[in-house]
């Protein structure tokens, strides 16, 4: 017995922030550097109107517009960090929406940038254990709304974005070994620190400044760039080499390495590390930002694309948590 992904599509919010629209607010700051430094020309923002859950249910409706019956899903699996409410979970409100059959699982799970290779081992492990034969996977995340308004740092990398994949039994198992990490000593690197039980949301907050230029308050997402940089290059190349021993496999036998697509020059830098042919490496977030648990589907999609022949691809995630996870997938066709 073994899993297999059968799709992906994803869907991105129409309301399109370049960098020339960015420097229209920030004349001082230089955004050509900044594209050819960090790789991102433009991100998609939702409106003020617009949720995570509401993009899910289009990147749902997308997948199921093709030749996906939606009435043999048996599961769903929503990894988000920008939930509908603090409670219900919006996975059930998912399952109403898309009138999906009532005898099924679902539920979210609280994870940012290694949420997708989480919820891809978890689907596995469903399905192996014989508890669902085919499984929504869901991530949904509209960070734009946790970043201020002043933070000119954080709202030029960061996008909104919502991906679908199904995964399903298969008498092939082209889902691999996989890998997970957690340093909860680093949570406060990357932070919202008020709305949730230990703070209250804060009506007269402080305006603080960090780095150069940027402002936020503690409503507000706080990321601190240098120690996110650090822990990825101390830890995401080890582990890297640790889930290929995981596998069985050397460098150079996987077709096709997909990070977490956090920024251009920090996947290069490891590239470098690892010693991975550029190639070999895939980096698609010109016109996505980070999308956080989004970018590893949107980009196994894109890249999916370009295949003629099976592909060992590797996926790995890292960031806010500190959490990283990965593992190797079979690809043999157009997603």
């Amino acid at each position: 017995m073994g899993a297999i992904i059968e799709k992906i599509e994803y869907v991105l919010p129409e309301r399109e922030i370049t960098n020339q629209d960015l420097q229209n607010e920030f004349p001082d700051y230089d955004f050509l550097k900044f594209e050819q430094k960090v790789g991102i020309k433009s991100r998609r923002i939702v409106s003020e109107n617009e949720t995570a859950l509401d993009l899910a249910i289009r990147a749902c409706e997308k997948i199921f517009e093709g030749d996906i019956n939606k009435n043999e899903i048996d599961f769903i699996l929503l990894c988000t960090q920008s939930p509908e409410y603090i409670l219900p979970t919006s996975a059930c409100i998912l399952q109403d929406k898309l009138s999906l059959r009532k005898d099924i699982g679902a539920l979210d799970f609280n994870l940012g940038c290694s949420g997708y290779t989480y919820g891809l081992s978890i689907a596995k492990g469903l399905i192996v254990s014989n508890q669902a034969k085919k499984i929504l996977l869901v991530t949904a995340e509209t960070y734009s709304k946790f970043i201020h308004k002043k933070d000119r740092t954080n709202r030029s990398i960061f996008g909104d974005a919502a991906a679908a994949t199904i995964i399903s039994h298969s008498t092939e198992d082209d889902i691999g070994g996989f890998l997970f990490g957690t340093d909860g000593g680093g949570y406060d690197k990357l932070i919202v620190r008020n709305g949730g039980s230990r703070n209250n949301f804060d009506t007269n907050y402080e305006i603080k400044n960090y780095g150069t230029g940027n402002e936020y308050s503690d409503n507000h997402l706080y990321m601190n760039g240098p120690e996110v940089f650090n822990f990825t290059a101390q830890v995401i190349p080890k582990f890297t080499k640790e889930l290929l021993i995981k596998n069985n496999l050397e460098v150079n036998q996987i077709d096709q390495y997909i990070f977490h697509q956090a920024n251009a020059f920090m996947l290069n830098f490891m590239r470098k590390r690892i010693k991975i042919k550029s190639v070999n490496f895939y980096i698609n977030i010109e016109n996505y930002g980070n999308t956080v648990s989004c970018t590893i589907p949107i980009a196994l999609k894109d890249y999916s694309q370009k295949i003629t022949s099976s592909e060992k691809i590797m996926l790995v995630g890292f960031g806010v948590g500190l959490s990283w996870s990965g593992g190797l997938v079979t690809i043999n066709k157009s997603l």
